[in-house]
């Protein structure tokens, strides 16, 4: 029976123990951060300060109790999450459809619109800041949740339309071909037939969207003036005073506003990995 050289077998264990090394390496670099911003909501700004990374001497809940028991962190919750599912739709259907032109419709210049259409990918929403406040102005959205949600949903379609087209373009012709002679339309076969195949692709970008979505900050900072309007990123400087600032219920805001994320991206952590893993839909 062949016996494998002890040398190979010494190099895999070291591989292996090196794999694992750089795997909770990272691992730390993540959950550090989140497990000293949980436990730093249950001290006072004082002890956050001095010892930042150690169990609390005493457990005091009241941080966390008087964010949820007061109105202000409910109002920013809904108006994030209004802006969250607003965007999210709005990508969803307009990226899928541009998708499908570009994947299933042949006609002169494709590509190169295609490609035009790419270049967003180039552009951050900061690089094109000035123009971008001065047209929300002139259309009236300054001060208003639309005044997030479109700019939004403009900025994030490049990415979402160059990942739904790949999944398109993998569905074979002949399903298509087979739905014509069965006299289901374009329109059809899209509704029908080709978003179904494409489920985990659409579940990637509804997840990425409204993950990127509930994290911005810089947009609402520069449209919104009303505190009424303000979402969960705006609300940690509702915490900040002119001469001081309470760290701890800081800390406590930031773990409650992660919790609907951490939760919503483990519920749909296994159609975000079929989503953006090639070869999900086969011919």
């Amino acid at each position: 029976m062949y016996q494998q050289p002890r040398s190979l077998h010494w190099a895999q264990i070291t591989s292996d123990i090196l794999k694992y090394v750089i795997l909770i390496f990272f691992s730390l670099l993540v959950l550090v951060p989140l497990v000293v911003t949980f436990l730093g909501g249950f001290k006072t700004s004082g002890e956050l300060l001095l010892t930042p990374f150690s169990l609390p001497i005493e457990w005091r809940v009241t941080n966390y109790l008087s964010i949820l028991q007061g109105d202000l962190f409910w109002r920013l919750l809904l108006n994030s999450t209004l802006v969250m599912l607003g965007t999210a739709v709005g990508i969803v259907i307009l990226a899928s459809m541009a998708a499908f032109v570009f994947s299933r419709i042949k006609f002169r210049g494709r590509e190169l619109l295609f490609s035009f259409m790419t270049l967003g990918l180039l552009f951050p929403i900061a690089v094109a800041i000035l123009p971008l406040y001065i047209t929300l102005r002139q259309a009236g959205l300054i001060d208003t949740l639309w005044g997030i949600i479109l700019p939004q949903i403009a900025f994030g379609l490049p990415l979402n339309i160059l990942i739904l087209r790949g999944f398109f373009s993998q569905v074979p012709l002949e399903l298509e071909e087979a739905a014509a002679i069965d006299g289901c339309g374009s329109i059809g076969f899209f509704l029908r037939i080709l978003l179904p195949l494409v489920r985990p692709a659409l579940a990637a970008v509804v997840v990425l969207t409204m993950v990127s979505s509930w994290n911005n900050f810089f947009l609402p900072l520069l449209v919104l003036n009303s505190d009424s309007l303000y979402t969960i990123p705006l609300g940690i400087m509702q915490f900040q005073g002119q001469y001081s600032t309470d760290w701890a219920k800081i800390m406590a805001f930031i773990s409650l506003a992660l919790i609907p994320t951490i939760i919503f991206y483990l519920l749909a952590e296994r159609q975000i990995i079929a989503g953006l893993t090639a070869g999900a839909v086969k011919g």
